[in-house]
């Protein structure tokens, strides 16, 4: 940690901050908001934090993530607990079979009143949208929101409406229901930053749950700790996080690597080194820092990655997923030390 502050503080001879200190301390009071929102929704959530603290990476990062695991685990509530504690505007989609995609989009309606065809916004028109079980609606459903993650705007008859801002996408989906479900095509999961699972709770968390939903359900008194406009201006300022040219060039030895690695038919693209680097500035400025670590790029290697990775098949049916391969590639791949 000592050689990478030293590179960084080197960098800044040539034109960088002075990231050192000071700076540190005004990064982590300028980002105060997103603590107080990880302290709202875990007073709704037991434990999870660090799954809590990998949504506000990519709410802060302007990415999207996806929530894969099986049901019951606390998907939708942790989605809805961060909407909660944001403000703005809030939608639940509940993706059916039956679903078209001006459900999500919005169509035009004839006004008989002034004789002219008036846009109906759909709920794709908020600032968080919840997308529960994505993946039980047709492929032609899935695409519709390909536009709006990608470039915040949705076309309809050949009108583009821009979203608000911030947008953020929560999808939801349950990997053990088989029947009646429609896999996401690959160019979609590439949309989202990160894929997560919450996981089980541990035996002292699931006492804690029971305990605290045993009279009311703590969503219902949970408050607003910020502002969409708020985040607007966290989301730029995360932009400002220095990543250094050693940082730079790790991000992508890791991510060329998926690419020539063996038993991957593909590796990720481009656009999974820029949202490595995006996820890695959002984590260091939650931590109170100025500049990325890679560290930070380590422990957000596999959920920004493993997903847009596509093992051989032989290695799919060994069960091997990107995960595995990634903590191969993190083993092989050497650190950048504290000299250039």
């Amino acid at each position: 940690m000592t050689g990478i502050r030293n590179i960084t503080q080197r960098d800044t001879k040539t034109g960088g901050q002075d990231l050192s200190g000071k700076d540190s301390e005004h990064t982590e009071s300028e980002f105060t908001p997103c603590q107080r929102i990880m302290a709202n929704i875990s007073q709704v959530v037991v434990g999870k934090r660090p799954a809590i603290e990998l949504l506000l990476v990519a709410l802060l990062a302007d990415g999207h993530v996806l929530l894969d695991d099986v049901p019951g685990v606390g998907k939708t509530l942790i989605a809805k607990s961060l909407a909660k504690s944001v403000g703005g505007t809030f939608h639940r989609i509940q993706f059916t079979p039956d679903l078209l995609p001006g459900d999500i989009t919005g169509f035009n309606i004839y006004d008989q009143s002034n004789g002219r065809f008036v846009f109906q916004p759909g709920p794709v028109m908020s600032h968080i949208l919840l997308a529960d079980e994505i993946n039980r609606t047709i492929p032609r459903t899935q695409s519709s929101l390909l536009e709006s993650m990608e470039e915040g705007q949705v076309t309809v008859d050949g009108k583009t409406h821009v979203l608000p801002h911030p947008f953020f996408v929560i999808a939801t989906q349950n990997p053990i229901e088989m029947e009646g479900t429609f896999p996401l095509p690959e160019a979609q999961i590439d949309r989202f930053l990160l894929k997560l699972q919450l996981g089980y709770p541990e035996k002292t968390e699931e006492i804690a749950i029971l305990e605290r939903f045993q009279e009311q359900d703590p969503l219902d008194t949970l408050k607003p700790v910020t502002t969409p406009e708020q985040m607007v201006g966290l989301q730029e300022a995360r932009k400002r996080v220095l990543v250094s040219p050693p940082v730079r060039e790790y991000i992508a030895d890791v991510v060329r690597a998926t690419r020539t690695h063996p038993s991957l038919r593909f590796g990720a693209s481009p656009r999974g080194s820029l949202g490595l680097s995006r996820a890695g500035q959002a984590l260091a400025a939650l931590r109170g820092r100025g500049y990325v670590l890679p560290d930070d790029i380590k422990h957000l290697t596999v959920p920004v990655l493993a997903h847009r990775l596509i093992p051989m098949d032989e290695e799919r049916l060994r069960g091997r997923t990107g995960a595995y391969f990634l903590e191969q590639i993190l083993d092989r791949i050497p650190v950048p030390g504290p000299t250039l």
